[in-house]
């Protein structure tokens, strides 16, 4: 039985009430839980724009517009799982070293239990103590990572730990599992080839925008599933500057000629038939959130990765 799902917004007005994801109950359990939505509200290792520590509320904002079934998978979420708003993780603004040492402990409880997060960052950096995390759980896990950029550089500014190198740091700390990981949307201007080559040398498979553009939505698809496999288990990571800033302007590094908003709900909502372990969703930053599309945007984007737990859930009963 369901224990835990979202007010009934026919019964109770989506403008009232404390602000949580989905208008889900705010409590720290991981009893009867399938899934929990968490905030990490950091971003003191961003380069550019900051504000995305603002990013976890911004998105509960907009969730309150969401509702349980949904059509484009055919599934009403509920009658499948159970969820909370889990609340944010304590960070310490200024050190990333704490913040990833907090992180890493407050997730344990929900991946000892196998509830699946859904972590709303937050910038980049974040990824790294998720990964830790998970890894410490489940050994080096795949990673499915959509992005404008490959966050592989070795340092910012001589800073080993940014939101532009936590997957390098990864890497090296052996937390993934790069053969069967894989990286989609890199675009934009580059210092260099370097910039996209050294994530491929890591051992990541990458498609860029243009190469996704030439190979149809449908061809990546099927390489993302080709890389990854069933049973390994899988970290999803979503930068929402992945998506074109048309559609996705309140973020911190905005890169054009993107995905629709469309197209990046279908990506997601094509990593069905994984083993996904755990998710985040990083770098909205509302303050350039002309009309809160971005966190519209994002919340879709969340609202999607829970129904996968939802149709797993499905399949499994």
């Amino acid at each position: 039985m369901v224990k835990y799902q979202p007010k009934d917004s026919s019964l109770s007005p989506r403008f009232s009430g404390v602000r949580t994801f989905m208008r889900l109950e705010n409590i720290r359990t991981v009893e009867d839980v399938d899934f929990a939505v968490l905030g990490v509200p950091f971003d003191t290792a961003a380069s550019n724009r900051v504000g995305a520590r603002y990013g976890p509320q911004h998105v509960r904002d907009a969730s309150v517009l969401l509702r349980p079934y949904n059509p484009d998978q055919e599934i009403n979420i509920f009658d499948y799982c159970s969820g909370v708003d889990y609340g944010d993780i304590d960070v310490v603004p200024g050190n990333v070293h704490r913040t990833y040492d907090q992180m890493t402990e407050g997730l344990v409880p929900l991946l000892e239990k196998g509830v699946v997060p859904i972590i709303l960052g937050g910038d980049h950096s974040i990824s790294l103590g998720n990964l830790r995390s998970f890894a410490k759980q489940h050994g080096p896990v795949a990673m499915v990572h959509f992005d404008s950029h490959g966050d592989t550089w070795d340092n910012y500014y001589g800073e080993k730990y940014m939101h532009g190198t936590p997957f390098r740091r990864a890497v090296e700390e052996g937390l993934v599992d790069t053969d069967h990981s894989i990286q989609i949307g890199m675009r934009g201007p580059l210092y260099g080839p370097g910039c996209i080559e050294d994530s491929r040398k890591l051992g990541f498979e990458v498609i860029t925008m243009r190469e996704s553009r030439k190979l149809g939505q449908e061809e990546v698809i099927r390489r993302i599933h080709d890389r990854v496999g069933p049973d390994r288990p899988v970290f999803v990571t979503f930068d929402i500057d992945f998506v074109d800033p048309a559609y996705a302007p309140g973020t911190g590094t905005p890169e054009v000629a993107g995905p629709t908003s469309f197209e990046a709900l279908e990506y997601v909502r094509s990593l069905d038939g994984l083993n996904i372990k755990g998710f985040d969703l990083v770098e909205v930053l509302p303050a350039f959130d002309s009309g809160d599309i971005t966190a519209g945007l994002a919340a879709a984007v969340a609202y999607e990765m829970i129904t996968l737990v939802a149709m797993k859930k499905r399949r499994e009963e």
